[in-house]
């Protein structure tokens, strides 16, 4: 039984992660803004309180909680993310520094805050997109996105090299299309080849066994463009 912890578990991909990891026995922290459709599932494995990645508060909270009910963690994955689909010259600094501030900098606190509770054994699992892949097909209207999605790969490279002595591990998945909410925002009526439930099955195996090949790679998880 692993100690996991998953962010953006209100819908879509995070959701069904948070159902599948239970059904497997491991004890499972959902982190959500909305916590109302985990809580509704009435898994006794399944532990939620609401949090905002991007909120200093809510990152003392499960610091608290860490320290005071689980002491490990076994697996992180951060799969949290904002999309602004938007043309460049019409977005506003504020807009962009919004998304940097769940797609990055939030991902880097939870990271940060997770760490020292976690085994040389363990993994961090970052979410990013094949729109943040140098050389892959972009889209227009998705700059801070992307760019934002591009960021956590290099961030995943230099957290492995850093902790390479002391663990745990980082890798960092690259989705193509997947059917999600979030996708629908992006590119209204496109039905993508895969499901959510279809992709969290992937991402549950990886994160159990990833690191034991993987370290500090960024892996494209995609069989269509977008």
């Amino acid at each position: 039984m692993a100690n996991v912890i998953i962010t953006g578990t209100s819908r879509g991909i995070g959701f069904e992660l948070a159902k599948l990891f239970a059904e497997e026995g491991h004890n499972v922290l959902a982190l959500s803004r909305n916590r109302k459709p985990i809580e509704d599932l009435g898994h006794k494995l399944i532990h939620a309180f609401p949090f905002d990645i991007s909120n200093k508060k809510d990152i003392e909270t499960l610091d608290v909680f860490l320290k005071e009910t689980w002491k490990t963690v076994d697996v992180l994955i951060n799969n949290a993310g904002a999309l602004l689909n938007k043309p460049f010259l019409e977005s506003s600094t504020e807009e962009f520094q919004e998304v940097y501030k769940i797609n990055v900098f939030g991902v880097a606190e939870i990271t940060k805050t997770v760490l020292p509770f976690m085994p040389k054994e363990g993994h961090v699992v970052t979410i990013s997109s094949m729109g943040g892949v140098q050389g892959s097909a972009k889209f227009p209207g998705l700059s801070a996105y992307s760019s934002s999605k591009g960021a956590v790969i290099t961030l995943t490279e230099l957290w492995a090299e850093e902790f390479k002595e002391a663990g745990p591990s980082f890798n960092v998945l690259a989705l193509g299309a997947v059917q999600t909410e979030m996708l629908e925002e992006a590119f209204p009526g496109y039905e993508a080849p895969t499901t959510a439930l279809e992709m969290a099955t992937y991402i549950k195996e990886f994160a159990i066994n990833g690191h034991k090949f993987y370290n500090g790679k960024m892996l494209q998880v995609s069989n269509s463009t977008p």
